[in-house]
């Protein structure tokens, strides 16, 4: 068994607890590590062996039934992960999982009723602990309930993959412990009751009350639990198609999904202790892979660097903000509009050059609030609120008390630059003006300006309300007050922000344009197509390059690669067919096959390449661009370039950020002469 050094062990402690109508009390197990939510309760090898300790304490009180429950707002999220990096040798990770299904099992097996009263999120081993047991409440104030191993390279390896299709059905469980994962999605408590993961949904206000309640009512006969028989005819047929899919998607280049498929086939007809025995070894297997080593890295740099972003001005400098101005009133611009009264709770205002596009901005706004109330995300008083901050004008006076200006209009800095001398004249010296430029220099667009140290950039990525990265952009003469009142901003806006210097495209749309300039170098040498498209297959990106291409759009494409070929022609190429591609303004995809009608367009060389010299040529040219932007202090390190990577551009988990698969690879040294990572960070090999 490892060692977890550094393991915050969740206890589990006993307490007999009277429950009316029963002539024996309950014994309830609450999973406490003894800090609030914002450090979860997980299991290492010190949290599985407390909770043993306590199912025998529990078991020989020979209470009415034995419930297992959660501190406050948790219940229990999982394996402890910290711990990964300790796990060695195999043996050691199948000990592990060996460990956990041997106390699991103690309540599967209990002469004892056993209930799981989920009062707070449960995820991964919190789960399967939870399914485990006889019976299932959830509270609906709970946040997240799923099995989201695959997503960082695992496999339910604690009883889910067994337990949960023979509970639920194979569809289901197909959704929680694939489709979920993959999509970054959870289970929202009535989701789960729904489904029946829980059996009974109650109230958080007296959720622990109405569980025993009901619990009783179990024990004594009064309450009735039924379940629908699973459907086994249709079990070949579902895992059938799941693989198809994911074949299609991912390429066969994560081999936790297919892993975890393979152990929801075994599920339908294997007893429980050789399904479960499976999960040990093929958790075993994978827990020693590069796929999970390159996930675990990615995952701490999403929960941990994300939130403590370096190079950030001391917070006390943050200036207050009471009134957001939004400059444009297009589609990005109401985005933002949404987003900062939702989040910042001040009164927000568009302005735009006539009325009618400031009529159509504000409307945007309150009917993607009329929708929110519509699918019961907002309470209709809310909602109200919320209207009653958003408003439009086409008179930019209403920016004169506004404290945080930020403009969404056009990539045009001269454009730009006329905007903020403009409202620099009506704002207070101390506003601060944030652009969402992609691609612009933020020092330019302030350099004329009477306080240019106000001046920052704040690039949010679209969809606005999904994308959680933005990258913050020090200008040359931005201030440490400005700084931090964008990063303080950018927090309560619950985005994951990375400090960036003012560099041509900064950091996402500097590498996806590198990317894009090398797959149309390729096109325009005479690659086909298709062979372009299919190239990147083996890494398993979330997109194909034209289907990326179609969603950041050819124009926009275009115009950043523009921008980057200005500042950088030797690596940037201005592609004359994707100049075309921009300006037929047809679509590149129909029916999600490439247009017929793009493909005429191009005007090719004769020197086609081969998919895989054009995925080398691709990856080779993001090694350098990366060591480039390092060598700038584009970002304080290879992680920030991760992080972006990840958050802003979708780059998979399981590949775990682009530096160490570049450094796996060989192509960081390859290209560059050295590693971007030091040795045994994310897997990297010595």
């Amino acid at each position: 068994m490892p060692e977890y050094p550094n393991e915050v062990v969740t206890k589990a402690l006993v307490r007999l607890v009277p429950v009316p109508g029963l002539d024996k009390p309950a014994a309830v197990i609450t999973l406490d590590n003894g800090f609030d939510y914002k450090k979860p309760n997980s299991f290492g090898p010190g949290g599985l062996a407390s909770l043993d300790e306590a199912i025998t304490k529990a078991t020989e009180a020979d209470p009415a039934f034995i419930a297992l429950t959660g501190k406050p707002y948790i219940f229990c999220v999982g394996a402890d992960i910290t711990g990964m990096p300790f796990i060695t040798q195999r043996e050691q990770a199948k000990a592990l999982g060996e460990l956990g299904h041997r106390v699991f099992a103690r309540l599967k097996d209990s002469t004892i009723p056993t209930f799981a009263f989920i009062n707070g999120a449960a995820l991964g081993g919190g789960l399967e602990v939870a399914l485990h047991c006889h019976y299932r409440t959830v509270s609906g104030g709970a946040a997240a309930l799923g099995l989201p191993e695959v997503a960082i390279g695992l496999v339910p390896g604690w009883g889910g993959s067994q337990l949960l299709p023979n509970l639920i059905g194979v569809p289901g469980a197909a959704q929680v412990i694939l489709q979920n994962p993959l999509t970054q999605k959870v289970l929202k408590p009535k989701q789960a009751a729904e489904m029946g993961v829980a059996d009974a949904l109650f109230e958080p206000a007296d959720f622990l009350e109405s569980s025993l309640a009901w619990a009783a009512g179990v024990v004594k006969g009064e309450v009735t639990v039924t379940r629908p028989e699973v459907d086994r005819d249709m079990w070949d047929g579902v895992l059938f198609f799941a693989k198809q899919q994911l074949d299609e998607k991912l390429h066969g280049a994560v081999p936790s999904a297919n892993k975890a498929l393979e152990l929801l086939g075994l599920a339908k007809e294997a007893s429980f202790a050789d399904g479960t025995a499976a999960e040990t070894e093929i958790l075993a297997d994978l827990i020693m892979g590069d796929e999970a080593r390159a996930s675990l890295y990615a995952f701490d740099l999403v929960q941990r660097r994300a939130k403590r972003p370096v190079g950030v001005p001391d917070k006390e400098l943050a200036r207050k903000v009471t009134k957001v101005g939004v400059v444009g009133a297009g589609l990005m611009a109401s985005q933002l509009a949404l987003l900062f009264a939702r989040r910042l709770q001040v009164p927000v205002v568009l302005t735009d050059l006539d009325q009618a596009r400031v009529d159509k901005g504000v409307a945007y706004v309150h009917g993607q609030i009329d929708k929110l109330v519509g699918k019961r995300r907002m309470d209709e008083g809310t909602a109200a609120k919320l209207r009653g901050l958003v408003s439009g004008s086409v008179d930019k006076s209403v920016f004169a008390d506004a404290d945080f200006v930020i403009e969404a209009v056009f990539e045009n800095l001269e454009l730009k630059k006329q905007i903020w001398a403009e409202i620099e004249k009506i704002v207070t010296p101390e506003a601060v003006l944030a652009t969402n430029t992609s691609s612009l220099s933020v020092s330019a667009m302030a350099a004329d300006l009477e306080h240019p140290e106000r001046v920052v950039g704040f690039h949010f990525f679209n969809p606005v309300a999904v994308l959680p990265l933005l990258e913050i952009i020090k200008g040359e003469r931005t201030d440490d007050a400005t700084l931090s009142t964008a990063f303080a901003v950018g927090k309560e806006l619950r985005k994951s922000c990375v400090l960036v210097k003012d560099a041509p495209a900064f950091v996402v749309n500097r590498l996806l344009t590198r990317f894009t300039s090398e797959v149309f170098s390729a096109i325009d040498a005479g690659t086909p197509l298709d062979v372009v498209n299919t190239a990147m297959d083996p890494l398993g990106l979330p997109m194909r390059p034209i289907a990326l291409l179609q969603l950041v759009g050819p124009a926009v494409a275009h115009h950043v690669g523009e921008t980057l070929h200005g500042a950088f022609p030797d690596r940037f190429v201005d592609s004359p067919n994707l100049r075309r591609i921009a300006e037929a303004g047809i679509p590149l995809m129909v029916d999600d096959e490439i247009n017929p009608e793009v493909v005429k367009l191009l005007e090719v060389g004769s020197a086609p390449s081969t998919a895989e010299e054009v995925r080398r040529n691709a990856l080779d040219a993001l090694a350098q661009e990366i060591r480039l932007m390092l060598d700038e202090g584009v970002v304080a390190e290879a992680q920030d370039i991760d992080l972006c990577m990840v958050l802003g551009a979708g780059w998979p988990f399981h590949l775990g950020g682009v530096t160490p698969y570049l450094d796996r690879s060989g192509t960081s040294e390859r290209v560059t002469g050295k590693r971007f990572l030091p040795q045994g960070v994310a897997n990297v090999p010595a």
